[in-house]
């Protein structure tokens, strides 16, 4: 059977519709996962760097833009193949994209620089070798698409083309810098509004643990040492940074690295912090040499409600103590401060600074730094105040308003496509 029979032939033709609504489903779901979450992008694309050893060469705006740039492309590219406009780019980029990414997650699943790629962020965490299997799937169907490209059936005229691909842009552009500038409007993380950590923290009965010991890098006379609690030294050193080891691999429940621990003392105060049935607020400023101080003045208040009334308030970093009398002094800054692990505090909060409120070890609520409760969100004790009880998060309605926002003026273009093509041939 000759090529071009097998391209006329319906096998040919349900196989191409297949392949193009696959790898539309799927762009279209990992670019918006991404938007979603675009520091987390950012975070996984630096784990990249560092493994390759290009952090250096690289300035650390870059790896943001990627994020932003990467998840507007696969969404418009999953936008396009499933409305079935621009084919001949879409097509291009969609095999570009597969050719490039196959073998960087063989060589990932090989050598395995990091524990996961990342491809649809803590939606959806695969293995690497996972990893390299879906993307062989999705190079073969990317291959099945660009050489079928011109027998794609058109939905719209060329006209209604660029509208749709535009929207998509904005809608995706705008998505990101939101999430950004906020914070994610979906949590995937273990960390979630609502989560307890004790429960989260929990290893069923009979699982092998894990084992973790936690690090702290200390600094004297220009001589840093790894210290744990144990050999905990005295204030003559100055804090680095802190990080969790990982000794022995078992059972690893959600959350396993939440650790809080003193910097002036070195005491742990994960316990008391988790068991305190009084509120808490923590202030997490995962590295305080790249936090915005442009909204300390609402810290601030926060910080004088909360001692007003009596609730714990702590500030929480990975940063050494040299950074961290720096925003003592830039801010004026009185409470106490925890040091914690930085990939840790990443996890928890998508903002440099960011708040929690905490209650039992329940988390009732987060806000990224330019959100954080004014005074006139707080007129009265807590125990009173709707923020004083779990925010209501309700995923499915979220995903709704977004599909509502992206599909319908999606749909008008493509009805009042049809409704034109129509009058043109009446008339």
């Amino acid at each position: 059977m000759e090529i071009k029979d097998i391209k006329n032939s319906l096998a040919w033709k349900i196989l191409l519709n297949a392949c193009c609504i696959l790898l539309g489903v799927v762009f279209l779901f990992s670019g918006f996962v991404k938007a979603v979450d675009p520091l987390g992008t950012c975070y996984k694309i630096q784990d990249y760097l560092t493994a390759f050893g290009w952090t250096d060469f690289v300035p650390e705006v870059i790896p943001l833009l990627m994020s932003i740039a990467l998840s507007a492309l696969e969404f418009c590219v999953g936008v396009m193949l499933l409305f079935r406009v621009q084919r001949r780019y879409a097509s291009a980029i969609a095999l570009a994209l597969m050719i490039f990414m196959t073998p960087l997650t063989l060589f990932l699943a090989i050598m395995n620089p990091v524990s996961d790629c990342g491809c649809f962020g803590d939606a959806l965490v695969l293995t690497n070798w996972q990893t390299f299997g879906k993307n062989i799937v999705l190079l073969s169907a990317a291959i099945v698409v660009y050489v079928g490209r011109k027998q794609i059936p058109r939905l719209v005229s060329t006209r209604t083309d660029w509208m749709i691909s535009l929207y998509a842009l904005v809608f995706v552009l705008c998505l990101a810098l939101y999430c950004l500038n906020h914070l994610p409007i979906l949590d995937f993380r273990p960390y979630k509004i609502g989560v307890n950590i004790p429960e989260s923290m929990e290893i069923p009965e009979g699982a092998k643990q894990g084992v973790y010991d936690t690090r702290f890098v200390m600094e004297k006379e220009g001589v840093r040492k790894e210290f744990n609690l144990e050999n905990y030294p005295d204030s003559t050193w100055t804090f680095v940074e802190a990080k969790n080891i990982l000794l022995e691999q078992g059972y690893e429940p959600p959350i396993h690295d939440f650790s809080l621990v003193s910097a002036e003392t070195g005491d742990d105060l994960t316990e008391d912090i988790l068991a305190d049935e009084g509120y808490t607020f923590l202030l997490v400023i995962h590295r305080v040499d790249a936090a915005d101080d442009t909204y300390i003045d609402l810290i601030n208040q926060v910080y004088d409600y909360s001692t007003d009334n009596g609730y714990a308030f702590y500030a929480v970093t990975s940063s050494p103590d040299t950074d961290i009398e720096i925003w003592r002094d830039r801010t004026g800054a009185e409470y106490q401060f925890l040091v914690a692990d930085d990939i840790m505090l990443k996890t928890v909060v998508r903002s440099t600074p960011g708040l929690l409120l905490l209650k039992g070890g329940t988390i009732l609520n987060k806000w990224a730094d330019k959100d954080i409760p004014d005074e006139y969100m707080l007129p009265d004790r807590l125990e009173t105040l709707s923020l004083g009880e779990v925010y209501p998060v309700n995923n499915w309605r979220t995903c709704g308003i977004c599909l509502l926002i992206l599909l319908l003026p999606l749909m008008v273009m493509v009805g009042q496509d049809i409704v034109f093509r129509k009058k043109n041939l009446s008339t």
